[in-house]
């Protein structure tokens, strides 16, 4: 018999391995923040996660994010949902009255369905397919400025940042390099509305670089809740 995945132990040698990759590029650790991914995670463990000082939970359907979300904000008010999968656009009311942000705009047709069922300016992060695996949602790269001209004219659109999902396998840094000099390209254009305050990529297995390569955020699962 084993013993039970210890989330707190877990979380801890992350959060080291976070500052130690993120003084090794030279940042600062504080500016990083870790969005927990609670994809078929229990509630139970969820909850132990929150206790051992996470603020920020990540879920990738709405449906999931239904089932357990008001149980969730009924005993930790103060915690922010992200919403890191695809967005489907008859979904957008529902993930409007659930997610603080959403890291997963495509499409200048989800734009719009966002921006008209939106009651107040909501933030959102352009994906963008910087690996080019067909298998993965997110807009190319080539058309991603176009689509953040488009979004930041939408009133209740804040454009907040780019998100991209590393390589299936492979060195993951071009991909996460390409994301970070797109920011850098958007940003240079300086269009009214666009923030660009977060570069969203690095999971479990490719965290750290995706630190030296600039990510704030990062959307981790297996590496607080089983370990790894």
């Amino acid at each position: 018999m084993t013993d039970k995945v210890s989330i707190k132990e877990n979380l801890d040698l992350l959060r080291r391995r976070i500052e130690a990759a993120a003084r090794g590029a030279g940042r600062d650790p504080g500016e990083i923040k870790l969005v927990a991914v609670i994809k078929h995670v229990p509630t139970a463990d969820i909850f132990e996660a929150i206790e051992a000082g996470l603020t920020d939970l990540g879920e990738n359907r709405v449906q999931e994010a239904l089932a357990r979300d008001q149980e969730i904000r009924a005993r930790y008010p103060a915690v922010n949902f992200h919403l890191i999968g695809h967005l489907q656009r008859n979904k957008v009311r529902q993930a409007l009255d659930m997610f603080a942000i959403i890291h997963s705009l495509d499409s200048e047709r989800l734009a719009d369905e966002i921006a008209q069922r939106a009651v107040k300016p909501i933030p959102v992060l352009i994906e963008v397919n910087t690996s080019g695996e067909t298998s993965k949602f997110g807009i190319e790269p080539g058309r991603a400025v176009e689509l953040a001209r488009y979004a930041s004219s939408l009133e209740k659109i804040k454009l907040a940042g780019l998100m991209t999902i590393g390589p299936r396998s492979g060195d993951p840094r071009p991909a996460f390099r390409s994301l970070r000099e797109l920011r850098d390209k958007i940003g240079a254009l300086d269009q009214p509305g666009v923030e660009l305050k977060y570069l969203s990529m690095g999971m479990t297995d490719d965290f750290e670089t995706a630190i030296a390569e600039g990510s704030n955020l990062l959307r981790i699962g297996r590496g607080i809740f089983q370990g790894g």
